[in-house]
């Protein structure tokens, strides 16, 4: 059986480790499902998801050089894409900064998307950020300096 990237097919489970599970595809033809393509939530007990000849669906997400196949349980379920971000946001108030318990959030934070400046290498960038972190230590030494300078002054 000639196996595809991408496709989805129905193996056996004949083996379960701590890392992953191994999962007959074909006759002779194994694969390995790693721990995190388990399932969508985390994982910290594969045996708690599946049971050695359970029966799978898998889905091909590689077949290295040295024959070595690797599976996802997770993604050869059929799950409708991601809804865009503003679709699942619910609607902010008005008052939301002003309201009483400000600090709690009723809504979980966004995910951490990186600010992108154009097309600013690495070392651009880092430059950068060392020169402003040299300005406030420097404006912190000043600070602290002036408090000592003072108190000394009164003794």
């Amino acid at each position: 059986m000639q196996l595809e990237v991408g496709k989805i097919y129905e193996g056996k489970v004949t083996g379960i480790t701590k890392f992953g599970a191994f999962v007959e595809i074909a006759p002779g033809t194994t694969g390995m499902v790693h721990i995190s393509e388990v399932a969508s939530t985390f994982v910290k007990e594969i045996s708690d998801f599946i049971t050695q000849g359970q029966m799978v669906k898998v889905k091909v997400l590689n077949i290295a050089e040295d024959g070595k196949i690797s599976l996802s349980m997770k993604r050869a379920v059929d799950t409708p894409p991601p809804a865009p971000r503003s679709q699942n946001r619910p609607p902010r108030s008005a008052n939301s900064g002003n309201a009483p318990g400000h600090g709690r959030m009723d809504h979980p934070p966004q995910e951490y998307v990186p600010h992108q400046e154009g097309s600013k290498s690495f070392e651009d960038m880092l430059s950068k950020f060392m020169q402003k972190s040299d300005e406030k230590i420097s404006d912190l030494k000043r600070a602290t300096d002036n408090r000592r300078g003072s108190y000394q002054k009164r003794r």
